[in-house]
């Protein structure tokens, strides 16, 4: 489902203007990427969770150089889902 298929499901289910769910759907991404660039994570209870995640440095090899490199550690952001949403996934 793209953001443009979102957009339109919650203009028909709730009557609102597309406009309006459009600038609504774009200012929770925002805020939900606002809060992570800070290192907050947000909270959605019955959805889910988006965290950062910490990746730890690891070598890599490069075949086309045959040469071995040092990724170092970052974070990254990730999304944990809740277990009522997780189990209504796996059915």
């Amino acid at each position: 489902m793209t953001k443009a298929e979102i957009v339109n499901e919650i203009a028909k289910g709730t009557g609102i203007e597309k406009a309006t769910v459009q600038i609504v759907v774009e200012s929770f991404m925002e805020s939900v990427k606002e809060s992570l660039s800070k290192g907050n994570p947000v909270y959605l209870r019955g959805f889910g969770s988006f965290i950062i995640k910490r990746r730890a440095e690891k070598a890599a090899r490069n075949i086309t150089k045959n040469t071995t490199m040092t990724i170092p550690a970052h974070d990254i952001p990730a999304f944990k889902p809740a277990k009522i949403f997780l189990n209504s996934v796996k059915k």
